[in-house]
């Protein structure tokens, strides 16, 4: 039992974003307001990103390229030994991610302001039955 709570203990991040992803899930799924599936989609995302930046995390690891030199006459060289550089390319992707996820998310709150202009709700069973009349 205190080997299975060591372990719990050691990844508490990653049942952070386990967590994180249940519960942008559930509002994806459950909630029937759009601006409540929107604020889902946004947790869920914020946990993939976390997660993968924390994949890309290395304790004690620095930088894969070093720099000889005194600036003017420096000779970049790539990293001789792998396993004490951090990757950067899980970094890297998520910088891409937060401005996709950004954009989505603008364009999201911009369409939930159309529809709640042209039916007068958010909720999609109203909605639906505005759409069905």
């Amino acid at each position: 039992m205190e080997q299975i709570l060591s372990f719990i203990a050691a990844k508490a991040n990653y049942w952070a974003y386990v967590i994180l992803l249940m519960v942008g899930l559930y509002a994806m799924i459950v909630k029937n307001n759009l601006v409540k599936k929107i604020v889902g989609m946004v947790i869920f995302q914020t946990a993939v990103i976390l997660f993968y930046v924390s994949i890309g995390y290395k304790t004690g690891g620095t930088i894969p390229i070093i720099i000889y030199g005194d600036g003017h006459n420096s000779i970049i060289e790539p990293a001789a030994k792998a396993v004490d550089y951090i990757n950067p390319l899980p970094h890297v992707l998520m910088l891409t991610a937060i401005v996709v996820g950004v954009a989505t998310l603008g364009v999201a709150l911009a369409l939930a302001i159309k529809v709640y202009q042209e039916y007068g709700t958010l909720e999609e069973d109203e909605i639906n039955k505005k759409i069905r009349a």
